[in-house]
């Protein structure tokens, strides 16, 4: 599927698509030629137009690509409208069954701080698909912010939850399915309440928080109920909050891991010669020989070949020596 850049306004129609018939133009307007070009024209200049449109007429439902900024980030930016304006537009559509009214595509942040200063809002309005949305979101994404894995791998659950294809979500994230199928992972592991109190941890990369996700599957611990025991103020950041957390899990899992007596010393067996034959390990699932190859080669080598057979004898004459006389 071809890629279309959404930020550019769509390339005005093929004149020869769209004239009406030469005896219809003469009809309806004198010189229609004419004024076909303007409307072109204006029809081309108002789709790339920024306007100014009422941010109470603005509805922010949809798809979040982004965890929830703080009330902080919204004051600083609302700081730096009041001083300089709105620099930078924010993307809207038309709402199909409330006239007058337009949902965000993307510029949440902007959108809250022009709401608590009371100002219109400087938008791009587009006429966009439920998918060229999407699209417009991640490639806004792509160009203008830094998304961290964790809010990526949201963005992506959130899609694939309100029926976006696996293609759309490829393309509004700019990722591979081997990719896509890791975030998915992870944002299914991890509860979405554990994730927004840990924040978008941008330090945070994406095997971190798949070991976080592995620990997270284990029937032993409660992951939320952990998260909840937690003192974040004394966090500085949303990385240490998940250093936090990691740790916090790390320990519930140790110490709810029983208790393995130590293993038996690994036993040496060597000939009257002190030639070393073998080593014996024992662990907790398996008693382990390991042959010297170096020192009793030919040995090591025969016994290669008849494993199966002296194994086999050495069982039945302990089998043996297990019946009753």
């Amino acid at each position: 599927m071809a890629r279309r850049n959404l930020f550019q306004p769509p390339p005005p129609p093929d004149a020869a698509s769209t004239a009406a018939p030469a005896g219809e133009q003469k009809a309806r307007f004198p010189n229609t030629g004419a004024m076909s070009g303007v409307k072109s024209t204006l029809k081309d200049v108002a789709s790339n137009a920024v306007r100014e449109i009422s941010v109470d007429v603005i509805e922010e439902n949809g798809p979040k690509d982004r965890l929830s900024f703080s009330d902080a980030d919204v004051v600083t930016l609302a700081e730096s409208i009041k001083a300089h304006g709105q620099q930078v537009p924010i993307m809207v559509r038309p709402i199909a069954d409330k006239p007058g009214h337009y949902k965000i595509v993307y510029g949440r942040r902007r959108l809250r701080a022009l709401r608590s200063l009371g100002i219109p809002a400087k938008a791009l309005v587009r006429s966009l698909s439920d998918e060229e949305a999407i699209l417009a979101q991640g490639q806004e994404n792509t160009q203008r912010l830094d998304p961290s894995f964790i809010e990526k791998a949201l963005f992506a659950a959130e899609l694939a939850a309100s029926g976006y294809e696996q293609a759309i979500i490829l393309d509004a994230l700019a990722v591979d399915k081997p990719m896509l199928s890791r975030m998915t992972k992870v944002a299914r592991s991890i509860p979405k309440s554990v994730i927004e109190q840990i924040g978008s941890a941008h330090g945070i990369g994406r095997r971190r928080w798949e070991e976080l996700a592995d620990q997270s599957r284990s029937d032993s611990v409660d992951l939320e109920q952990i998260t909840a025991t937690l003192q974040f103020n004394a966090a500085k950041s949303s990385d240490d909050r998940f250093s936090m957390v990691s740790d916090a899990i790390t320990q519930a899992l140790k110490s709810k891991a029983p208790d393995n007596p130590a293993a038996p010393p690994t036993l040496s067996i060597k000939l009257s010669d002190g030639t070393a034959l073998a080593e014996v390990k024992e662990t907790a699932r398996a008693l382990t020989f390991k042959l010297s190859k170096s020192d009793a080669p030919e040995f090591a080598q025969w016994m290669r070949n008849n494993a199966e057979a002296e194994l086999t004898r050495l069982y039945e004459a302990w089998q043996s020596e297990q019946m009753p006389d």
